[in-house]
């Protein structure tokens, strides 16, 4: 018989703590990816081909197949304009050097290719769930990454002919890259250059005081740069998970500036770096002690007026949930809702879903039960995994074995500038909005009961961005879906951060615009890029202009507020960008 009493209770505990151990260690190795949900995919992959004779002999005949065709070619292979044998895909730039297309080189680079497109097949076995399917192709592509000719210094031809054409300094330059980059690895300081980017001196240095000041937030109020105002301030609200400065850059582009520019009154709030001792902060903490402060803070500021809210990433996806919660409970203090690449519904979270699962979430937890915390370069190793390719393996080519070391610029300095997530709040914001999908279909509760995007009162503007590889434009899309109000979206050229530090005059930038009005059809988002004409340049003067259509006070044209209120709480604590950035 079991004993169900205190010992038995003691035991489970002990137990528990041994595996929590165990996986916290095991995690340093394996980059935070849980071994057991790797071996789950694998498992369920092998099961099912090991059961389909007729998959495994159509695989090995397209296997056989492409090998003669290369065998057949590789005497031809010598002609430069002979045609291809694999698709290449026009985001792989590993083989865009010209003596690819030389003999060898070109047998190597083909081969490799038509052994990955292989692979892309073998992982399709019908019965295997999409998202095993999903992990075994992308840990087949890892794997086959490494052995890419391109990163060989005796398989890359443009690694060999700068050898010689160097002497071989260009691997001594490689040599000493490498030397640099680990020891500053392993002091934990930035990587080289980014020590001159510091916030406050060439970054971060748009004029302001910070005028309040709690465990998790710092707020910003910029000081104005016209003689008259939009009467509405602007709040913009970054995502915790780097520091907020990515929104003012330099003064060349910086968002934040431009907003000020403008004529608007900004405040922006700057997120506390969590330690150990912050592991129990939750998700809905940040956003009573973040934003919901962080408004009272405003209004109180600039009374009697509502508010133009702006949330950027996870910092959007909060601003939903609190603005959710606000029209539900008839709070009316906000004039407009503006969630730039930020996600409302997980469903179709893009590659990010690769590492989400019951038994990836739970590893990750495990991994933070230990520190409190999930460490930057833990977060950092899953988003350079997604696109190893460039920010691994050529990045090493270039560096290492090229000798080439990049300049730093501002946005590089910003990413290696990286936060702490806090164990409570990371364990709610994968469970229930990537795994479960709690606030998009209606089941997430603020203050005990459950908060619904249609209850958002005030019209909304969202910015997706072409190549979002975080939150994919699809997914930005749908809370068109959701809200019951008019939806302006915008859709720009670049990434996840570029396409949104787009400021006036950056070369080669586009978007399009359209609004969806209240009773009008919902349009599928492939249909809509169709049907929208895209434009020139950036698109920061379209959303300042609807912005400004969104204020009730026509031309904008009042005295500028005062720099906190100190007779209401909020005294001038000290300049920006403040204490809370440098952490």
């Amino acid at each position: 018989m079991i004993d169900e009493g205190p010992d038995r209770m003691a035991y489970a505990s002990a137990g528990e703590a041994l595996d929590r151990v165990l996986h916290s260690w095991q995690s340093r190795l394996t980059q935070g990816l849980s071994p057991a949900s790797l071996g789950l995919a694998f498992w369920d992959w092998w099961v099912h081909l090991a059961n389909s004779p007729g998959r495994q002999a159509e695989l090995a005949a397209d296997g056989l197949q492409r090998w003669w065709e290369l065998v057949a070619a590789a005497g031809g292979r010598s002609d430069p304009q002979a045609s291809r044998l694999a698709d290449r895909s026009p985001a792989d730039h590993r083989f865009d050097d010209p003596d690819w297309e030389r003999w060898p080189f070109n047998v190597l680079g083909e081969a490799f290719l038509l052994g990955e497109g292989w692979w892309r097949e073998a992982a399709r076995v019908p019965g295997v769930s999409a998202h095993h399917t999903d992990v075994v192709s992308f840990a087949a592509r890892q794997l086959l990454d490494v052995a890419s000719p391109s990163n060989g210094p005796f398989t890359n031809p443009a690694v060999i002919r700068e050898t010689v054409r160097q002497g071989g300094a260009n691997l001594v330059r490689g040599a000493w890259n490498f030397v640099e980059d680990s020891r500053r690895r392993w002091a934990g300081r930035p990587p080289a250059g980014a020590e001159g980017f510091v916030p406050g001196e060439n970054v971060a240095v748009t004029p302001g005081k910070v005028v309040y000041r709690n465990r998790l937030v710092e707020l910003i109020q910029y000081e104005p740069a016209t003689p008259s105002v939009v009467a509405e301030p602007v709040l913009i609200v970054p995502a915790w998970i780097m520091k907020y400065y990515i929104l003012d850059l330099s003064p060349a582009n910086s968002l934040v500036r431009y907003l000020v520019d403008r004529g608007f009154t900004v405040f922006a709030i700057s997120w506390h770096n969590p330690g150990s001792d912050d592991r129990d902060l939750s998700l809905d903490d940040y956003r009573a002690e973040g934003f919901m402060a962080a408004l009272d803070a405003v209004t109180a500021i600039v009374p009697g007026l509502p508010v133009h809210a702006v949330g950027y990433c996870l910092g959007g996806t909060l601003l939903a949930i609190a603005a959710a919660a606000m029209g539900r409970d008839g709070d009316k203090r906000l004039a407009s809702v503006t969630l730039l690449a930020a996600q409302t519904d997980f469903a179709d979270a893009g590659e990010l879903m690769l590492f989400i699962d019951e038994s990836q979430v739970t590893y990750l937890e495990e991994m933070m039960w230990e520190q409190g915390y999930l460490a930057a370069d833990q977060m950092a190793g899953a988003f350079q995994l997604l696109r190893s390719t460039d920010l691994i393996w050529s990045r090493l080519v270039g560096e290492y074995l090229l000798g080439r070391r990049p300049p730093m610029t501002d946005l590089m300095a910003w990413n290696a500038d990286a936060t702490r997530l806090p164990a409570r709040m990371h364990s709610d914001y994968l469970r229930h909005l990537f795994l479960h999908n709690d606030l998009f279909e209606g089941r997430y509760d603020v203050e005990g009961r459950p908060v619904a995007l249609a209850d958002i009162l005030v019209p909304i503007c969202a910015v997706g961005t072409q190549s979002d590889h975080v939150s994919p434009w699809r997914s930005v899309y749908k809370i068109g879906l959701a809200a019951d109000v008019p939806v302006t979206f915008v859709l720009t050229s670049g990434g996840h951060n570029a396409g949104i530090v787009s400021e006036p005059g950056h070369r080669g930038r586009s978007y399009r615009i359209a609004t969806r009005r209240e009773g009008e059809p919902h349009v599928a988002p492939d249909r809509w890029e169709a049907l929208v004409p895209e434009h020139d340049g950036s698109w920061w003067p379209a959303w300042g202009d609807w912005l400004a259509e969104h204020s009730t006070e026509a031309g904008g044209a009042v005295p500028p507020p005062p720099m906190g209120a100190a007779d209401r709480g909020y005294p001038v604590l000290g300049d920006a960008p403040g204490t809370y950035v440098r952490e």
